[in-house]
């Protein structure tokens, strides 16, 4: 059996007291004389959610959006007087900025992508039905690229911009899947039910898909593997129109209708979803981006149009293992 030193390139440490300045991934046994002995490490603590800076233009109905949590990007969506928006903002981590405005305006698209300077559309509801319209960004301005095969809105998005998918959609709901390869789309492997509104995250060859409408509300989750899909752990929470991030070992969904709007937030560790602390303000159709462990949710809907945007951390912290 390995040791832990070949392991992690250090040994356990035998302290009497917690180390000053641990480093992730750290371990310790605090032993200190006449108390029974504790095996402790440096990890993941407890996420919470903490306001952030507010958006330029209040809207709900955001396909999404792109990149981190101190560099990120929304677009598209619905304004007051049902515009459909052509907005795009970029946030530092602090504020927002107006950028390049998309080439079509659109509500209940999709969008992803690593950076806020290379970034996805695609989808949603336009005037008359839905598009297939898709669209990369630079950091400045968005050009048009090659359209989804199947037109539809309310899809869940994972991926980058040249490595994008996108995950059912409707109406009426649908289980078809496409890859972006950077250029054009090509359908690939059916997810397992039919599903729109629902929320995804992750790369294109390992992603999950959690909750949506069915027509009714759902719970299930799915996990790809870039050919073909598994049915995994379901959420705690029935919802729809929710917002998610993070990667296949470690994500957050938020927010949605269940049927009423929700605060709830859930984690997946990989294996489970484990209910964690609520937003601040409860809301639905709002935009996401970033990973599991750094995320925000912005603007939204709760009884009207908001520009309130909210950050989920989790930060590191010392924890007790089970040593028995």
């Amino acid at each position: 059996m390995a040791k832990y030193k070949s392991l992690k390139g250090q040994p356990i440490q035998v302290l009497t007291a917690d180390p000053p300045a641990p480093v992730e991934g750290q371990v310790w046994v605090v032993a200190a004389p006449g108390t029974a002995s504790v095996m402790k490490g440096y990890a993941l603590g407890t996420g919470a959610w903490a306001s952030g800076g507010n958006v330029n233009t209040a809207r709900q109905k955001i396909g999404g959006g792109a990149g981190t949590q101190t560099a990120g990007l929304i677009f598209s969506g619905v304004s007051a007087g049902s515009d459909y928006e052509v907005k795009t903002e970029s946030y530092n981590g602090t504020s927002w900025t107006e950028v390049g405005d998309l080439n079509t305006g659109r509500a209940f698209g999709a969008g992803t992508g690593a950076a806020s300077t290379a970034a996805l559309a695609f989808g949603g509801n336009i005037d008359g039905g839905t598009t297939v319209n898709t669209e990369e960004f630079d950091g400045s301005s968005w050009t048009e690229s090659g359209n989804l095969n199947t037109g539809r809105a309310g899809m869940g998005a994972a991926g980058t911009q040249t490595l994008g998918l996108a995950i059912t959609g409707g109406p009426p709901a649908v289980s078809l899947v496409e890859e972006y390869n950077g250029s054009s789309w090509a359908e690939v492997t059916n997810a397992p039910t039919a599903t729109q509104e629902g929320a995804a995250f992750g790369l294109q060859t390992a992603a999950i898909l959690a909750g949506g409408a069915a027509p009714s509300r759902t719970a299930n989750s799915f996990e790809y593997d870039g050919t073909n899909w598994t049915s995994i752990s379901a959420m705690n929470q029935l919802r729809s129109n929710h917002s998610a991030a993070g990667t296949t070992s470690q994500g957050v969904v938020y927010g949605g209708e269940i049927p009423a709007n929700t605060a709830k937030t859930e984690y997946w560790n990989g294996t489970a979803w484990t209910e964690v602390n609520d937003l601040a303000t409860a809301r639905a159709k709002a935009g996401y981006f970033g990973s599991g462990v750094l995320a925000a949710q912005v603007s939204g809907v709760t009884s009207g149009l908001v520009t309130a945007t909210e950050e989920w951390t989790i930060p590191l912290a010392t924890v007790s293992f089970d040593i028995d």
